[in-house]
Order: structure tokens, then C-alpha cells, then sequence
């Protein structure tokens, strides 16, 4: 058997797949052809108004478009499908976005998102006046640095990235280049944090709340609800931790559903150290199983590199101390992990599609475990500059409550 690795999220309306024809999948194309994902593509077609008649032949989803979608969505962190779906469509508008081709400024509440974006940060950051996550989103962070660029360069002060900012920045851009600011901050926080978990901050984020169930399934101990599996994992999570003396809160009420921005705001309101996510999986075919972890990042942007530290220890301490198959840890930019200005992980603790990871996740003492392995990884995390690590799925928790007691 192998890994399905398939979170987030195939929950979208008219998903276009090899074989159909509209006329988004000649938008696709042309957008594709655009990014240059497309080598050969007429891309002075590409490039006339979208208003024109397409093509018959450019409507059809033939397997090289798949293909070149795939690439695409590898490369943007998004599971690559070689489907269109709605996250598909949202990251290539987003990556159409070139820095001058609109003005950008603060919306609160509704962000703007693009590469226009990341270029914009990118430019700040090397330049010293962005030391935030490059993430392509015009959040007051992003917005308090341009505000600081143009006043120390003599611009109108009014944190809008127009004409006179962009010609600016570009010419500076050029001129400057140097590592990432936030990289080494996240680096350093953990470093000077120490290793004792005791007064460390972390968001619990079950997926599932409220009226939304998830899956209901069938196993040994009876009729049981994705989100129970969830709570339940989460609480034992929360009772280890607060044993080693962290301090903990949970992304929402049990019976509320807020969305996934809300929790992001819970979390940075939190000023939380980390966020850890809990999920479980799903897939047609049930030969698709595995346990998963996912950090911020992708192939063109920043990525972080605490959350990647993190997100291997939990993959490979969870993997060492249950069945479940070790499905590695994998860079993406979905939104929870976009949002939040901690390292944040989603962990995709198994899929109840597969007899085996349903047998594991059910199992109660198997979710002890699970909540084990995890904070065994934060606090091999917290060790990163010790001498002698602990070895992948030996260290137990009594062995961790009595170091953090010396």
C-alpha cells in the first residue's frame, strides 16, 4: 500500500478533469502559457483579451494540459492533481498578479494575495523593512513596512504600494539582495526560548467542530464521528501538554465552526509559539493511507523553516510509535498555514477510507500514542541545539516529564 496524500481538499464545486471541455480550461491554458508553464503555447494568443472566442482545440482537457497543471500546483504547494478546482483557480489568479500591473494597499479583513505581493515583501525584506513571513498576502504587517519604506525615502506616507513606491522599491530591489529576516528570527526564537517546554504557547486547531461531523464510520469500538476522533485526540494532547507545564488553547469551542481565518486570528491573538493542526483523511480508492505532515512553503517562495523541522519530527515520531505508514512531510500554502505568524503544522493523523489507519485512529490507545509522538516532536524541536537528540520513537513521555523536572 501506499500514501495518498491528499489533504485539503478536493471539497470544490465543477472540477474539470481530463477529458471535458469549457471554456475554462482555455482560461487555464492561456494563464498557464502566461506563467510560461507552457513551453511552445502561442503566447501572443495567450495574452489578447479574454474577451475573444477560444479556440475549439484550446477548450479541450487533454493530458499535457494535466500535466503542465500538475508542475504548477507542485510547485505553488497545492496537491497536484492535475485537476481545475476552486484552490487550482484561486493560486493561478493569484500568481497573475505582477508587481505594478495594480495597485496594492491594506484591506482588512480582505487581503489582497498575489506575487505581486511576494515580489512587494521581498524587496522590503531585503531591504531591512519586512521581517515577517513572505506570504503573499498585504496584511498590517506588510502594510506597516511599506509605511516605514516610504518614510525613510522621502514618499508620500500613506502605506499604498502605487507608482511612485513600485518604481522605487524596484530600483533598490536590484541593488540589494540578502537572506531571509524571518528565517533567521524563527530560528533565533526557538534558540533562545530553550528546551523546556514549561511556558511554551500552543494552539490546538481540531479541523472539525460544531454541526460539521466530518465522516462517520464504523470501527472496533463501535459507530464513531471524524470530529470525535478529533476532539478526542486533541484533549489528550492538551492534558500532556499542560503536564509538562505548557500552556495551551484550542482553536475554537466545541460546538462553534468558525472559519479558518477566524482561527488564525485566535492563534496570532494567542501569540502562540506553534499551532498544530489535526485532521484526518479521505479517498475514493481505500488503499490510500498514511499519516502526513504539512508546513508553509512552497518551490517559489519563502518557506518556514522551523515548521519544516517540526513537521519531519512529527511524521517520523508518530510513524515510529503506531502502524501507520510514514507519508513524509510536504511543503504547502494553505491558508491555516499561511495565516498564522507561528510555525504552524497541519497533521493528517491517518484516512478512515483505509481499514488499517481506521483500526489505528479508533483505537484509543493508538491516539495516546499519536498525542505522545507529537509532543515528544515539539520538545525535540526545543532541543535543536543540544548535543544528543533523542532517538525517533524512543523517547516516552514519563522520560520527558522527568527532564523537564531537573
Amino acid at each position: 500500500m501506499g500514501c495518498g496524500v491528499n489533504s485539503e481538499r478536493t471539497r470544490v464545486s465543477d472540477v474539470l478533469r481530463v477529458g471535458d471541455r469549457s471554456p475554462r480550461v482555455a482560461e487555464v491554458r492561456n494563464t498557464l502559457a502566461r506563467l510560461g508553464v507552457i513551453e511552445g503555447y502561442d503566447r501572443d494568443m495567450a495574452t489578447r483579451s479574454e474577451s475573444r472566442k477560444f479556440r475549439e482545440e484550446d477548450t479541450y482537457f487533454d493530458d499535457g494540459l494535466s500535466e503542465h497543471l500538475k508542475a504548477f500546483q507542485q510547485a505553488r504547494g497545492i496537491i497536484p492533481t492535475g485537476f481545475i478546482d476552486d484552490l487550482t483557480l484561486r493560486v493561478l489568479r493569484e500568481a497573475s498578479y505582477t508587481l505594478g500591473a495594480r495597485v496594492l494597499s491594506y484591506q482588512p479583513g480582505n487581503n489582497l494575495v498575489g506575487d505581486d505581493v511576494v515580489e512587494m515583501q521581498t524587496h522590503l525584506q531585503e531591504l531591512g523593512f519586512y521581517r515577517e513571513r513572505i506570504d503573499g498576502r498585504f496584511g498590517e504587517y506588510t502594510h506597516s513596512a511599506v509605511m516605514d519604506y516610504q518614510l525613510n525615502y522621502g514618499l508620500q506616507v500613506d502605506g499604498i504600494c502605487g507608482p511612485d513606491t513600485i518604481r522605487a522599491l524596484s530600483r533598490l530591489g536590484l541593488r540589494i539582495t540578502g537572506g531571509s529576516a524571518h528565517a533567521i528570527q524563527e530560528r533565533e526564537r526557538v534558540r533562545s526560548a530553550g528546551p523546556r517546554l514549561a511556558g511554551k504557547r500552543v494552539v490546538i486547531d481540531p479541523w472539525l467542530g460544531g454541526a460539521n461531523r466530518g465522516q462517520v464510520v464504523d470501527g472496533p469500538y463501535g459507530t464513531i464521528s471524524e470530529s470525535e476522533i478529533l476532539w478526542d485526540l486533541a484533549t489528550r494532547l492538551e492534558g500532556r501538554m499542560i503536564a509538562a507545564g505548557m500552556e495551551t488553547i484550542l482553536s475554537r469551542p466545541h460546538m462553534d465552526d468558525p472559519s479558518v481565518a477566524d482561527r488564525a486570528s485566535i492563534a496570532n491573538a494567542f501569540d502562540a509559539d506553534l499551532t498544530l493542526t489535526l485532521q484526518c483523511d479521505a479517498y475514493p480508492n481505500e488503499k490510500a493511507n498514511g499519516v502526513a505532515t504539512f508546513y508553509f512553503g512552497s518551490v517559489n517562495g519563502a518557506s518556514s523553516m522551523v515548521g519544516e523541522t517540526l513537521s519531519s519530527y512529527i511524521v517520523k515520531e508518530i510513524a515510529a510509535r503506531t502502524p501507520l505508514n510514514n507519508c513524509g512531510s510536504h511543503a504547502r500554502t494553505w491558508d491555516m498555514l499561511r495565516m498564522t505568524r507561528m510555525p504552524t503544522v497541519e497533521i493528517v493523523t491517518g484516512y478512515l477510507t483505509n481499514p488499517e489507519d481506521l483500526a489505528v485512529m479508533t483505537d484509543p490507545t493508538m491516539r495516546d500514542r499519536i498525542a505522545e509522538a507529537i509532543v515528544v516532536a515539539v520538545k525535540r524541536l526545543y532541543l535543536l541545539d543540544e548535543d544528543e537528540q533523542p532517538k525517533t520513537g524512543t523517547f516516552k513521555f514519563s522520560q520527558l516529564l522527568k527532564s523537564e523536572a531537573e
